[in-house]
């Protein structure tokens, strides 16, 4: 059911992203073939708005809507048809998740630089964002909780969001959805899908305002989307299939680390799973659960496809080379079912979320850690964040001084602009501190 890939007696140094480049599985998406399809899509929207987008959703999602806003009366439908404990339980995800969220804020600490002269970082919200909840093989009422909490702790005066229409629920989209959006006091809702709908945020049309910063997950042409509009507006990652790596030794419970890699499996037929062991017996052993897991799992064909096609068990020789093998490969998702994990996980460099001891499974961080889980995917989390309160704002640094300090900097800008050959640089200094022979320029 899972391949197995032998990397015993391999250093760790040997085990680099180059060094096993091909070698890990991963499913191939082509964001940039996808972008090539869909800059047209951008561009028509861009020039036509919500007649394009009206066109698109009809192509795309065989719906036909006059406008794409949702009617607030069925955003407070929704929220009263949504089952109680679904809604305690999204509740309870939005107060952890604004306390994780609100503890990334940053203080506004000026730093005096000299005598006079101060530096004051200041974190600035944008003031519009869009968020892209996406409607594929099911409904995603926790992304609606991950991606417009932060925005509403960073301050972001304006959220909007948008999801696909479907036939089944009146052309709107998924009534959980809709709700979640009603319970955080979001009215503005869009229904459309795919790139056209973060086409229709970065350019505007007559249903919606351009926002300034576009977050949330998709498929590979909503994460091709954000390529091609970057520039345009703000974007989080581009995040693709799904996946996850754990690293497990002896002491790991195959049936815990078999339940997590069904999981992760069930969200999507492309979804990477990859266990990286330092024990043969424990591999076994995951088959063997495996084996009577799946079946017994209500997404098993998406699940057996997934297993399949672009997961394996890596057997490795210590967890020193357990963890250059997940460096290489860069998971979304980073479980660490082995021995002092918090230890290990302190060791991790490249990991969108690091979910480490037995007792923290993915499955808690994608709806109650507090944390986010739209997180990097493809191995991008070696140079990319999950999603935070930080795409929502700036950082502007507000600049104090006095003429004191102004005067004792002068001598050194006139040393770095001339050198820069930037006479009216230095001289916009001397015209407030003139030398001592009393010339302002050079």
């Amino acid at each position: 059911m899972i391949s197995r890939i032998d990397l015993r007696g391999r250093e760790p140094g040997q085990l680099s992203r180059t060094a096993l480049a091909g070698v890990l599985p991963r499913a191939a998406t082509d964001v940039e073939a996808a972008a090539t399809l869909i800059r047209p899509v951008c561009d028509d929207i861009r020039r036509r708005g919500a007649q394009a987008v009206r066109e698109y959703t009809v192509r795309f999602d065989h719906v036909d809507l006059e406008t794409t806003r949702v009617p607030p009366t069925a955003l407070d439908a929704a929220l009263a048809a949504l089952d109680p404990a679904v809604r305690q339980a999204l509740t309870e995800a939005a107060r952890r998740t604004t306390a994780v969220h609100q503890a990334q804020l940053p203080a506004e600490n000026p730093t005096q630089v000299t005598d006079g002269l101060t530096v004051t970082g200041r974190f600035v919200p944008v003031q519009r964002a869009g968020v892209y909840v996406p409607g594929g093989l099911v409904a995603y009422p926790s992304s609606v909780v991950m991606n417009i909490v932060p925005a509403q702790v960073a301050g972001v005066g304006a959220i909007a969001v948008a999801s696909p229409p479907q036939a089944g629920h009146g052309g709107l989209p998924h009534p959980s959805v809709l709700a979640a959006c009603a319970l955080l006091g979001i009215r503005e809702v869009h229904a459309v899908g795919g790139a056209q709908a973060l086409a229709m945020f970065a350019y505007g049309t007559d249903d919606c305002a351009p926002v300034d910063v576009i977050t949330g997950p998709g498929n590979v042409y909503v994460a091709a989307a954000k390529r091609v509009l970057r520039g345009v507006v703000g974007t989080d990652g581009e995040n693709g299939p799904t996946e996850v790596a754990i690293i497990a030794d002896d002491t790991a419970d195959p049936a815990f680390v078999a339940a997590d890699l069904i999981a992760q499996a069930e969200h999507d037929a492309l979804a990477a799973c990859l266990l990286i062991t330092t024990d043969q017996n424990l591999a076994d052993r995951v088959d063997q659960e495996l084996r009577q897991q799946v079946p017994a799992t209500r997404h098993r064909t998406r699940v057996q496809e997934a297993l399949h096609n672009q997961s394996a068990t890596v057997l490795v020789d210590d967890l020193d080379a357990a963890l250059a093998v997940s460096d290489a490969w860069a998971p979304e998702h980073l479980e660490i079912q082995a021995r002092d994990p918090a230890k290990l996980a302190a060791r991790v460099v490249n990991a969108g979320a690091v979910f480490a001891g037995p007792y923290a499974p993915v499955s808690l961080g994608d709806y109650l850690a507090g944390s986010n889980h739209v997180l990097p995917t493809g191995g991008t989390a070696r140079h990319t964040s999950g999603l935070s309160v930080w795409p929502f704002g700036r950082l502007v640094n507000v600049v104090e001084c006095d003429a004191a300090a102004l005067s004792a900097a002068a001598p050194l800008i006139d040393a770095l602009g001339g050198a820069e050959d930037l006479a009216a640089h230095v001289n916009a200094v001397r015209v407030r501190v003139p030398r001592h022979d009393g010339t302002a320029g050079q």
